[in-house]
């Protein structure tokens, strides 16, 4: 027990000290974005998936025919890119394709906020956005936030497609569930609609080194249960009780807008692989978003969209640190959540 007791202090003072040197280069960087805030703003990068697929495929084509018919082959690309850049004209329909690989804060959702801002200011109601998903889920605001810029897409009448490849779970779900349709791959984790929330209490251990805590609150209920003060029964019952009300707030959210799903069967907080998600009305098809954004082709002019900050040596620095604690913590909440990676 000693041991244990030894070894939490010992990683609590390594946590401590990787997110103090975090938040002392994040209040640099920051300091240095507010000096140069005109220079580094950001910019929307576009990239035209047609021609970059034309471009491989056709650089395919050439190298695998014998060094006689490389002549031939050229003739056929420049002749079929012709009738191509004929059709494209004529086609009026634009597919968006944006990505969003979320953590526990959901910091991705600033510039999801910048692209689809791009793109609405463009769209028409014959196009539509596709949104290649990834996120275990986290905080239950940033989410809802995430989500939010998502149903700017729908009150602006446009379609939306969400893409899981690997994994829209809790928070990453709430998002997907805005989409018109939802496609996931076979083997895609999707689900964990439930609400989860853990801490540590260090009162005994306060206690057994002489330490005192004081927590002084004006309310009844600013705070229920503490890190380092005594948990009483009505404080964890005052909790269990929030958690309960924000899971509702998650099952109405989702049975709003996918009807057709069993609400009490789905919201246990269980996750399901991509084909059984499909039985059971979580997802609409089974497919990879390559396989999606490539059906688009013909028929539509395919742009990939993505917001980009130009940061200089130090920001980038600070980011790359910044990143890195996120992902200790990423591993942390999936480890200590798993399989319900929840809010």
């Amino acid at each position: 027990m000693d041991f244990l007791i030894e070894y939490g202090m010992f990683l609590a003072k390594a946590l401590t000290i990787i997110i103090s040197i975090g938040l002392v280069l994040s209040m640099v960087v920051s300091t240095s974005q507010k000096t140069n805030r005109g220079d580094d703003n950001g910019e929307i990068e576009i990239l035209p998936l047609n021609i970059d697929f034309e471009k491989t495929k056709n650089k395919l084509r050439i190298a695998t025919v014998e060094e006689s018919e490389k002549k031939i082959e050229r003739k056929k690309i420049k002749k079929e890119s012709k009738n191509k850049n004929a059709l494209n004209l004529k086609s009026k329909r634009r597919v968006y394709v944006v990505n969003f690989e979320g953590n526990i804060a959901a910091s991705a959702v600033d510039n999801l906020r910048e692209e689809i801002t791009a793109i609405l200011s463009v769209a028409n109601r014959k196009d539509e956005i596709v949104v290649k998903l990834e996120s275990s889920g986290g905080m239950v605001h940033s989410y809802g936030l995430a989500s939010s810029q998502l149903d700017r897409i729908k009150k602006a009448k446009l379609k939306l497609t969400i893409c899981v490849d690997k994994v829209a779970a809790s928070g990453g779900y709430m998002m997907a569930c805005v989409g018109d349709k939802i496609i996931a791959a076979p083997f895609a984790i999707v689900g964990s609609i439930g609400v989860v929330a853990q801490m540590p209490n260090f009162n005994k251990l306060l206690k057994k080194h002489d330490i005192d805590f004081e927590l002084l609150t004006a309310g009844e209920h600013k705070r229920t249960l503490t890190l380092f003060g005594k948990n009483t029964d009505k404080g964890r019952e005052k909790f269990i009780e929030e958690l309960n009300e924000t899971h509702e707030l998650f099952k109405e959210y989702v049975s709003k807008r996918r009807p057709n799903v069993d609400i009490n069967k789905i919201a246990s907080g269980e996750i399901w692989f991509g084909s059984r998600a499909k039985e059971l009305s979580l997802v609409d098809e089974i497919s990879t978003s390559d396989e999606y954004i490539c059906s688009c082709f013909n028929s539509a002019k395919v742009f990939e969209i993505k917001f980009v900050r130009k940061q200089k040596l130090l920001q980038r620095v600070g980011g790359s640190v910044e990143a890195s604690i996120t992902r200790i913590a990423d591993k942390l909440w999936s480890r200590f959540t798993n399989p319900n990676n929840n809010f």
